[in-house]
């Protein structure tokens, strides 16, 4: 995977064994962080995807830290049928959130998931199996559909986020979202498609983003 994206000030490259297979990561940890935030990618998508890593700066500059980590292998991403194992994704996931508590800098911190179209999948199935252990998990054109049985068992605070003219996901979302138990709540940006490639559309994501994180990881303070 070509890199597009710069390393940060405050980022570092990671690598993360899950399993047999080591994961290429990146960490950016703001000063005084309040929690840290694992990003679900979508499928082919990964650690530079422009859109993941405009929102992780965003939230790196609230004082919110993040991780951005291939959940495959380059020799993995041209199997398709490894693309869209929920399953799989979901338990990558999870090695990452374990990672996370093995690290002094993170150790403490409140975790949090951020999935985009597939990895949102990946991410509330994870968040449900593990319940205690994830405060919140925000949605980005999510597949959130894709982990419909887990969905009654997630405890985490739950943001979805839609494009007003994403419509096939927009039903997909609103029939998962009838699903959750939690505390949730579902934010429809106008006017933007699947991508959010409209202008101020991805900067509305993230805003969201920032302060649904921000404010659940506040309450458990």
């Amino acid at each position: 995977m070509n890199r597009t994206i710069p390393i940060g000030k405050n980022e570092k490259e990671v690598s993360i064994i899950a399993g047999t297979v080591h994961l290429q990561g990146i960490l950016g940890l703001p000063p005084h962080a309040q929690g840290v935030v694992v990003f679900a990618h979508g499928s082919g998508s990964g650690r530079f995807s422009p859109r993941n890593n405009f929102v992780a700066r965003v939230l790196q500059n609230a004082g919110i830290a993040t991780l951005l980590v291939d959940l495959l292998e380059e020799s993995e991403d041209w199997d398709r049928q490894k693309v869209f194992d929920i399953d799989l994704l979901t338990n990558r996931l999870l090695a990452n959130a374990h990672w996370l508590r093995q690290q002094p800098e993170t150790r403490e911190l409140m975790l949090g998931y951020f999935g985009a179209s597939t990895g949102a999948g990946a991410a509330l199935q994870a968040a449900a199996r593990e319940p205690h252990e994830i405060t919140a998990v925000v949605s980005r054109g999510g597949r959130p559909d894709l982990a419909m049985e887990y969905l009654p068992l997630v405890q985490a605070s739950t943001l979805l986020i839609i494009g007003g003219e994403d419509k096939q996901v927009i039903s997909l979302n609103e029939a998962a979202y009838a699903q959750l138990r939690c505390h949730k709540e579902l934010a429809i940006v106008p006017g933007a498609t699947h991508l959010f490639e409209e202008p101020g559309a991805l900067d509305k994501v993230a805003q969201l983003a920032q302060d649904w994180f921000a404010n659940n990881f506040l309450k458990q303070t």
